[in-house]
């Protein structure tokens, strides 16, 4: 994508959730988060988003300190505020709702210099579809493994 600085992302997540839709939202950032996440300085792995009094909020966020900052720095788990359209967090509410479903962000990253997070609703995944998901990605990689052989050996 150009214009587009990923600066951290949830690996975890595609692991342990079954994502059902993505959406991008804007984040309300102090000046120094701006400049930390700029560093790269952001963590999103036990982060998680809610919809309160038709707002959705991002929680559990770390975004470090900026070193330079003389004062004002900022509080790096502080909840931070998603700017989503009213359709999408009125669609989001409902989802929510419904049982076993879960809002987490997937990747921070800047889009034409503007701080984005990439929300993804989902519902969390059992033990046995996670081996199960590990079994068909094997099996693929043998399957892959044994064409590259075949035609290494078959150059038709």
């Amino acid at each position: 994508m150009d214009g587009v600085k990923i600066v951290c992302q949830n690996r975890k997540a595609r692991h342990d959730y079954l994502i059902l839709d993505e959406y991008e939202a804007g984040m309300v950032l102090l000046g120094t988060e701006v400049k930390s996440l700029r560093l790269g300085q952001a963590n999103i792995r036990d982060s998680y988003a809610t919809v309160r009094g038709g707002e959705v909020f991002l929680y559990n966020m770390h975004i470090g300190t900026y070193p330079f900052a003389a004062h004002g720095n900022h509080e790096p788990r502080r909840p931070r505020k998603l700017l989503l359209h009213k359709k999408e967090i009125k669609r989001l509410t409902g989802k929510v709702k419904e049982k076993g479903q879960t809002l987490i962000p997937l990747q921070v990253h800047f889009k034409d210099g503007k701080a984005k997070v990439t929300l993804a609703l989902a519902t969390g995944k059992r033990q046995y579809d996670k081996r199960q998901a590990i079994r068909k990605r094997e099996e693929q990689r043998e399957l892959d493994r044994a064409k590259r052989e075949r035609n290494r050996r078959d150059p038709e």
